[in-house]
């Protein structure tokens, strides 16, 4: 369940606001990735107790669910491509976007982004596919994020495929190209996305 699915109302003046809560659970992510987020982490960074945050979250979940929005809504080169780009920019931003934030994916494995700036992101692909005519935009929709989502998921292991040795006797061929190419992880996404873009599915 979101975090959506069940906002708490605020039932006390001087209560956390939601905002700080996002904004201090997406640091903590940024700074030390998954294992730095808490209830008790969160709490130190607003200098409250952790009992005066289960007044604006249920648990854990809740801040992953909050970070991840927070930081497409804190993202301003994806507010304009949301607005404004066209479907292989739009990607492609958002390709940059979980490589910036690199924990995100991990989250989005876990818990279907359903914050509103995602839901934002969600439907101007939709939107954007229809005009392209695609057969199933919500579909080609969804075909599109996991090839980018998995795209940014191994594009941080670029630099050990450069360094890591490769066995010749084992893989002469896979070996002799490898060392030709030098393995650039956006290039090799862009060049994936301009082949689906262009096989997508069109309405009969």
């Amino acid at each position: 369940m979101s975090y959506w699915d069940h906002p708490k109302p605020v039932r006390r003046a001087r209560a956390v606001h939601i905002d700080d809560v996002a904004r201090a659970s997406m640091r903590l992510l940024d700074e030390g990735g998954m294992q730095s987020l808490s209830i008790r982490s969160v709490a130190g960074v607003l200098g409250v107790a952790a009992a005066s945050l289960y007044s604006r979250v249920e648990s854990v979940d809740d801040l992953y669910d909050l970070a991840l929005d927070c930081a497409m809504q804190g993202d301003p080169v994806m507010g304009e491509a949301v607005i404004s780009a066209a479907l292989s920019e739009l990607m492609l931003a958002y390709y940059r976007h979980l490589v910036r934030h690199p924990w995100a994916v991990r989250v989005i494995a876990m818990r279907a982004p359903r914050g509103p700036h995602y839901v934002r992101l969600s439907d101007r692909m939709v939107v954007l596919l229809s005009e392209e005519g695609a057969r199933d935009p919500l579909g080609t929709a969804y075909i599109l994020a996991n090839y980018v989502i998995g795209s940014a998921t191994t594009a941080a292991m670029a630099r050990s495929e450069r360094d890591s040795r490769v066995e010749h006797a084992l893989g002469p061929d896979y070996a002799r190209l490898r060392a030709l190419d030098p393995v650039e992880p956006e290039s090799i996404m862009r060049a994936g996305l301009d082949v689906l873009i262009a096989e997508l599915p069109a309405r009969p």
